[in-house]
């Protein structure tokens, strides 16, 4: 029987129903992973579902659930959930994200930005943090959050969406500088220009034969979902 690099191990993966969380949980399925979908809509999920269960991979969950609306209760009830029903937690890809309309600061409100940071950055600390035991108690555990480059390379217009994924890049430097766990990492991917619905709404203009299919990633988020990628913590990758 031939080992697949992601065998036996169990990946949650956030923004499963749609764009890059879905591409990377059927490649993550296709090496033999566990993925627990995890996402708003419950109907993207299944199709996601049933696209890894018809390929034959190892069957997936469903965990439909409301990132921006759930508490610090709600996460580690979704922990205590993964740690009853599957055991363990090999690695977290944060790919879910919101977006709020571009334009200058002086025009943005408060009830634009709760949403917003509730999303792309209270949820993925909570989450992170709720899972933690899990991710120290694994053999080998990765943690990757992918971030857009206005996050690096703040810009005039970008508001609220780009300050919170300026938070989420700082906030991944230190859960990697305080991580005393050697067999745990977390690190930053930066997609760029890759065909998928946020695109759409990042760049409602950009021509898409510029854009990169989101198939072309999947090498890079395999490599850094899997043991090759042990013992190095802390980076941003641009793929």
């Amino acid at each position: 029987m031939t080992i697949t690099p992601l065998q036996s191990r169990v990946i949650l993966v956030t923004g499963a129903g749609t764009g890059l969380g879905r591409a990377s949980a059927q490649a993550f399925a296709a090496q033999g992973a566990t993925v627990l979908l995890l996402g708003r809509t419950e109907e993207r999920l299944n199709e996601a579902y049933d696209l890894i269960v018809e390929a034959g991979h190892p069957t997936p969950a469903v965990f439909p659930f409301d990132l921006s609306a759930a508490d610090e209760a709600g996460f580690d009830g979704l922990a205590n959930t993964i740690a009853q029903q599957f055991g363990r937690l090999d690695g977290i890809l944060h790919s879910a994200s919101r977006f709020m309309p571009l334009g200058p600061l002086s025009g943005q409100h408060l009830a634009q930005w709760l949403p917003v940071f509730a999303t792309n950055l209270f949820a993925p600390f909570a989450l992170t943090r709720s899972c933690l035991p899990l991710l120290y108690a694994a053999p080998d555990a990765s943690v990757l959050f992918t971030a857009e480059e206005h996050g690096l390379h703040p810009a005039a217009l970008w508001g609220g969406f780009g300050i919170s994924q300026g938070a989420l890049v700082n906030m991944v430097k230190v859960f990697a500088s305080e991580c005393t766990q050697p067999h745990v990492r977390f690190n930053i991917l930066v997609p760029g220009a890759v065909a998928s619905p946020m695109r759409v709404r990042t760049h409602p203009g950009e021509v898409s034969r510029s854009q990169r299919d989101p198939q072309e990633l999947m090498d890079a988020y395999c490599y850094w979902m899997g043991s090759e990628s042990h013992g190095r913590n802390g980076e941003i990758i641009r793929p």
